[in-house]
């Protein structure tokens, strides 16, 4: 029988076989004959015909043998050649600019070629004036530079950077023009950042740590992606080279000090409101226990690292806003904020007090210390963080000191209302009244607000307004009538009643030593838990009927506050419920997660760009193809291979050997069913047919 032959595989189907193969090879001669060229275009050393790296006087020589041969009156000498050999020779004789361009590829004039190229395109060369490149001496040695800069090298580099503190570094040349531009913003943004942050200079000649702080190529070559000069920076608590994070955006102070401070530090942002939106954006928003700051500013510029980071420090106690200063708004802001002109700081506090109001600029010392000084209401929030400190846990001890056994503190609660916001307001008066009285002055003074006064004087008395409605298991612990749903509690009807308590607080020093007396290490029964179950300060509350006038609440306190010193009450200690922890208004700091991921995704693309300018791509991805190719022959050559002869049996054989199975195992299947039928009855079964039963002798049968 004629064995049939394989018809041959059709084009197309080979093409499909080796697409892939043929993909990384079109890739590859694109690599080859596009990409690269442009990635890596005819250095200055090939335009003066010389070697890459030749020393000065090579340079030399060769220009002057390009400029014997050249003159304006042969017809061979082009404007264009002649721009690039003057170029060159201009870059490579100067030490700096040739430092910079061999070992960090630095040309940052190269756009003059073309430039000079357009303006001269038609035109002798002769008549190009020369020198094509100004040579710029960049020395921070000099005295009147010294201000703002401090250098840092390869030898102090390691002890400079210990501490915690975030650094700030720029990587200059002395002869680059564009670091000598920047200087006068390097000097602001050092200004800026001074106290928050520590700064340096570092020249490129100092090529160990220039290498340490720039990028690197696939290959492995040292560059930088932006040019000279180059911002660096080190986050606070680390200093390694994987914690580097450097600047990619427009040199400028505004936005290098943004950048700082919201990727490198980590601050949160400081927004300007105008006279329309302060009140519904900012006034309206902030919670009740911050103090409200406003920076009035003429310029408009970014909050600084400054005010950001002392916005961060001061989070839960006041929150920061700005506002442009314009000269139609300057009647508006003097008849609400009495505000004359900017720079400015106003200081909110209390609903109903005066605004604080600080005209002119300072310091970093000047702003901080106005911040500390204000950071704190009037009329404090009475908080689960701020209980202790101000005096009213009985589980602490009085701001007069841990000696101090008997001290009170002055509670207005109630929800948030108006209200509550012009008890708020009497309060704050009420503190102000205590404040100014003096027993010494020659004006007599009414003693009736004495005990009060003095209270007050010595840390024995505070004041303190409670959210009634948030801490409503604390206020109905203390307001315990048939109308405390008025004060505490969430809101059932439109009725809104701020009340004011005093607690009275007392510690016994024998009942402290009995009760330490009394610990062993015994289990306590569970009467002998409930009873020690208590805050080691007794209390006593009242609560104030009289009118809202600030007069009749002074000398109501001032009443309790003698009656509390001067009477023998009684020591009742109770468990006060514990203050609910209120949720911390979120800090907005840092990148937001969009620019994050942006700015992963430009990251991204960087590393593909510096892979497509690897040289090593082209011949890497041919080798690709020659092994996928290889591998696609192989897999095909075997699919296509005629099947091996072997001496297996032909078809009829192998029926007939399956005929003679079957025989064999039917002559093997009756063999055993004879055997079966021939074998005897065994004692393992249950009947077996000849059985007899044999009555014994002995047998009770008939």
């Amino acid at each position: 029988m004629a064995k049939e032959t394989p018809s041959p595989p059709s084009m197309i189907s080979v093409l499909r076989a080796y697409a892939a193969p043929i993909f990384i090879f079109i890739l590859a001669m694109f690599f080859q004959l596009f990409l690269l060229p442009r990635s890596f275009p005819p250095s200055h050393y090939d335009v003066l015909g010389v070697k890459m790296y030749s020393p000065v006087d090579d340079v030399r020589e060769a220009y002057e043998n390009i400029a014997s041969k050249w003159d304006s009156s042969s017809g061979n000498a082009l404007p264009v050649d002649f721009i690039k050999i003057q170029y060159a020779y201009e870059l490579l004789t100067n030490s700096v600019w040739k430092r910079d361009y061999d070992l960090y590829g630095i040309d940052e004039s190269v756009h003059i070629i073309e430039e000079l190229e357009k303006q001269y395109a038609v035109e002798d060369f002769a008549k190009i004036k020369l020198p094509l490149l100004e040579a710029v001496s960049y020395d921070q040695s000099k005295p009147e530079r010294r201000e703002g800069f401090m250098a840092i090298t390869s030898q102090d580099f390691a002890s400079k950077v210990q501490d915690s503190k975030p650094w700030l570094i720029q990587v200059y040349s002395s002869g680059s023009n564009s670091s000598a531009q920047f200087s006068t913003a390097w000097r602001r943004i050092v200004d800026l950042v001074d106290g928050v942050a520590n700064h340096a200079m570092l020249e490129l000649g100092d090529v160990k740590l220039v290498t340490y702080l720039a990028e690197r190529k696939p290959t492995g070559q040292v560059f930088f992606r932006k040019g000279l000069p180059s911002i660096v920076s080190f986050p606070p608590n680390c200093k390694s080279a994987d914690c580097i994070i450097r600047f990619d955006g427009e040199l400028s102070t505004d936005a290098v000090t943004d950048w700082f401070a919201t990727t490198v530090l980590g601050l949160p942002r400081v927004f300007y409101h105008t006279k329309e939106t302060l009140v519904p954006k900012f006034l309206s928003k902030v919670p009740p226990n911050k103090v409200k700051v406003i920076l009035f500013s003429q310029t408009g510029e970014r909050a600084t690292p400054i005010v950001r980071q002392a916005a961060k420090d001061y989070w839960n106690f006041a929150s920061l806003s700005y506002v442009l200063w314009r000269e139609e708004d300057a009647s508006f802001w003097w008849n609400g904020l009495e505000v004359e002109s900017a720079p400015a700081i106003v200081i909110m506090k209390d609903p109903g007090l005066k605004p604080v109001v600080y005209h002119g600029s300072g310091n970093r010392t000047w702003f901080l210390d106005i911040l500390e000084k204000n950071k704190q209401l009037q009329l404090p929030q009475l908080r689960s963080t701020t209980s202790m400190e101000l005096g009213c846990d009985a589980k602490g001890y009085s701001r007069a000191g841990f000696d101090t056994a008997t001290w009170y503190c002055a509670i207005l609660v109630g929800r948030q209302s108006v209200e509550l916001n012009k008890m708020r307001e009497t309060m704050c008066r009420v503190q102000e009244a205590l404040s100014e009285h003096d027993e010494s002055g020659e004006t007599p003074k009414d003693p009736s607000i004495a005990p009060a006064a003095y209270a007050q004087k010595t840390k024995r008395l505070s004041f303190a307004w409670l959210d009634g409605e948030v801490q409503n298991k604390y206020c109905f612990f203390y307001v315990q009538s048939e109308t405390s749903y008025d004060t505490c509690g969430t809101r059932r009807a439109p009725v809104d009643v701020p009340r004011i308590l005093i607690v009275r607080y007392h510690r016994n020093a024998t009942e402290s030593a009995n009760a330490e007396k009394k610990t062993s290490n015994w289990p306590k029964t569970v009467w002998q838990s409930e009873a020690d179950d208590v805050d080691p300060a007794a209390q006593l509350v009242v609560s104030y009927d009289g009118p809202a006038e600030t007069p009749e609440i002074i000398k109501w306190l001032s009443k309790m506050v003698a009656d509390g010193d001067n009477q023998n009450l009684p020591f009742y200690r109770a468990k006060t419920p514990e203050l609910v922890p209120e949720s911390a208004e979120p800090m907005r700091s840092g990148v937001p997660k969009t620019v994050r991921a942006t700015q992963k995704v430009l990251s991204l693309w960087k590393i593909i760009k510096d892979y497509l300018t690897d040289p090593r791509m082209g011949p890497t991805l041919l080798l690709g193809a020659l092994l996928s190719a290889g591998n696609v022959w192989w897999i095909r050559s075997r699919s296509t291979q005629p099947p091996v002869q072997t001496n297996q049996p032909s078809t009829d054989q192998s029926d007939d050997n399956v005929e003679e199975k079957k025989k064999e195992r039917k002559r093997e299947q009756r063999r055993r069913n004879a055997k079966a039928e021939e074998a005897p009855a065994s004692i393992t079964d249950n009947e077996p047919k000849d059985a007899v039963q044999i009555l014994s002798s002995g047998s009770d049968s008939d």
